[in-house]
């Protein structure tokens, strides 16, 4: 392959992306062959393999284009607000989080993940959801310490009792969305879940 240019390698990269997502999305990850993603992108086989060591590799770079770390939601609204509360910082990420996940290419990506990718290869599906969510319940639960710490938190609620139970309702809430997306916004029942579960663990 002729050598191109940063931004010419980057573009053949980000199009043989959108090329795998629209034919996961369509067939399943297991069904699809690099040969028809490179097909869907007008590209031959060899470019994928020049951009990705194989299918898993490709599907993992999909999931980070849509990856949403709980730390980085939080960098983000606490650059907008001055507001050093952990119940407001926890409340502030899951309303930008709903955001980002009500566009398009979001739904697709995770749904891909949840209901379109079984277990094959290098690739494990159940694997990647796991990490996705402890790294998301971890985080959590340091911003509920940091509320207990400063007298936020009910005294009969530990801080990992609350994370839990902000987990278990984000969890039961994305894959009630992935299974049916277009019977209820993600961002109004999700931000008027978080903050029924907010009234309820803070200290009155």
């Amino acid at each position: 392959m002729a050598r191109k240019t940063k931004a010419e390698a980057e573009a053949t990269r980000e199009a043989l992306l959108e090329a795998a997502e629209a034919v996961f999305y369509a067939k399943g990850v297991a069904r699809t062959s690099l040969e028809e993603v490179a097909r869907q992108a007008g590209m031959t086989r060899g470019a994928v393999y020049w951009h990705f060591k194989n299918k898993g590799d490709l599907f993992a770079a999909l999931l980070d284009r849509v990856r949403l770390p709980f730390q980085e939601l939080v960098e983000e609204v606490r650059a907008d607000s001055h507001n050093d509360s952990p119940l407001e910082a926890i409340r502030l990420a899951c309303h930008k989080g709903f955001a980002r996940l009500a566009q398009p290419r979001y739904q697709r990506v995770y749904s891909i993940l949840v209901h379109r990718c079984e277990f094959f290869g290098d690739i494990d599906p159940i694997a990647m959801q796991n990490a996705m969510a402890n790294e998301s319940c971890g985080a959590l639960e340091e911003y509920f310490q940091c509320a207990a710490a400063q007298g936020q938190l009910r005294d009969d609620i530990a801080p990992e009792q609350a994370a839990q139970l902000l987990q278990a309702t984000l969890g039961g809430l994305f894959h009630d969305w992935l299974r049916n997306p277009d019977d209820f916004s993600i961002e109004v029942r999700g931000n008027a879940l978080v903050e029924a579960l907010l009234r309820l663990v803070q200290r009155c």
